[in-house]
């Protein structure tokens, strides 16, 4: 993809040492390590929710964790990215790459309470700031009190809206893509076909701070797997037309069953009756059956421990990646070429654009033709793919 030089940044305050150039060395300020971000809650939060149920010591601990010992404030950096699982897990590498240029800040993420358990994980944020909208639009509020931040970075999108919610809090320096329509944001501009990893990495790096897209690893959950060793089928998406149809997957679960492989289906919390009917049609067993939500560190410790991930273009897909767990994501109409996985023998991408290229709708309501063209022989043949590699000497 071609690059274009990105426009200069105009700072508004002093800008940290480590967050004006890459060091002399090339290599980055070692990382806070942060306090930790807690919880499981199970309903998106309101604007004005403080904590998240269950959280209120871990997010006490990190409130009085913005003072030093003498009862300074530290800076605060906040940053906007209110979306979803997947969307999170393509934002860690800057997310850890603002840890390293502000080692010195407490790193603030406006984004869904029920994200807590999957920032903690991160290691890259000691506070979370619940904020979410339906639509995964952008948030009408934030509740952020005191101080105005001192830097804010829109990891959010590039439109007005998220722009001018985070210019009403007034921070020292804001850092974002440029848009005609706020041009008090002049950062480096936005190309519509640029990956997910890269669009930030790229962001961040137009104000001097190194970010690494490969920097995507999850430690290891602590819990144990429901199925150590199993083929995940997760037939939901965010939309319809992200989503394989139903039937497939039951074809491809009976083939590996066929096979001796011991196959198990996740949903969502409001894909209760998607994995019932995969279930039925499959003939699996209830043991096997995840319907509902798994809470993340069983999802996650599902994954993690997993022989195979099977999906469409959705947040799980991102959470085999983080996991280094073989996966096939089932791609359309968005190609994977910017939600897809990194280029690794261990994650196929299944994508078969028709002769007018990709232009399907991604929140449409029937599955996309591209995603139509993938056949059950073209999932199963990337599971032996991933097979034969396994077995590889």
């Amino acid at each position: 993809m071609t690059r274009r030089t990105p426009a200069t940044e105009r700072g508004r305050a002093p800008t940290p040492p480590s967050a004006a150039r890459p060091p002399a060395n090339g290599t980055a300020p070692p990382a806070s390590a942060g306090g930790p971000v807690t919880g499981d809650p199970v309903h998106p939060p309101s604007a004005a929710m403080a904590h998240p149920p269950g959280t209120g010591a871990a997010y006490a601990a990190s409130d009085a964790g913005r003072h030093g010992g003498g009862g300074r404030a530290r800076p605060r950096l906040l940053v906007l990215r209110a979306l979803g699982l997947g969307d999170l897990l393509a934002g860690v590498p800057a997310l850890r790459a603002l840890r390293r240029a502000y080692p010195g800040h407490e790193l603030v993420l406006a984004a869904p309470a029920e994200l807590a358990p999957v920032v903690a994980a991160t290691g890259a944020v000691d506070r979370l700031l619940p904020a979410a909208e339906p639509g995964r639009a952008v948030p009408r509020t934030l509740d952020w009190t005191g101080p105005p931040p001192d830097v804010a970075v829109d990891l959010h999108g590039n439109g007005p809206p998220s722009h001018r919610l985070l210019m009403g809090l007034r921070p020292l320096r804001l850092l974002a893509f440029a848009h005609p329509e706020t041009p008090e944001a002049d950062g480096p501009p936005w190309y519509a076909d640029e990956h997910e990893r890269d669009r930030w990495c790229r962001l961040l790096r137009a104000y001097g701070i190194d970010a690494d897209p490969a920097d995507l690893r999850l430690p290891r959950p602590d819990a144990p797997s429901c199925a150590p060793g199993a083929v995940v089928l997760h037939p939901g998406a965010g939309a319809p037309s992200r989503c394989w149809p139903v039937d497939r997957y039951a074809a491809v679960a009976e083939a590996l069953r066929a096979r001796g492989r011991r196959v198990v289906v996740t949903g969502g919390a409001d894909e209760a009756d998607l994995v019932a009917r995969l279930a039925k049609l499959a003939h699996l067993p209830d043991t096997d059956v995840f319907g509902g939500g798994l809470p993340h560190d069983r999802l996650s410790a599902l994954v993690a421990e997993a022989r195979a991930v099977v999906s469409g273009d959705t947040g799980i897909a991102h959470l085999a990646v983080a996991h280094a767990t073989p996966s096939v994501t089932l791609f359309g109409p968005v190609p994977p070429s910017r939600w897809g996985p990194p280029d690794h023998p261990r994650h196929r991408a299944l994508w078969r654009p028709g002769p007018d290229g990709d232009h399907g709708d991604p929140h449409g309501h029937e599955p996309d033709p591209a995603l139509l063209r993938i056949t059950t022989d073209d999932v199963l043949a990337a599971l032996d793919a991933l097979d034969a590699l396994e077995e590889a000497p």
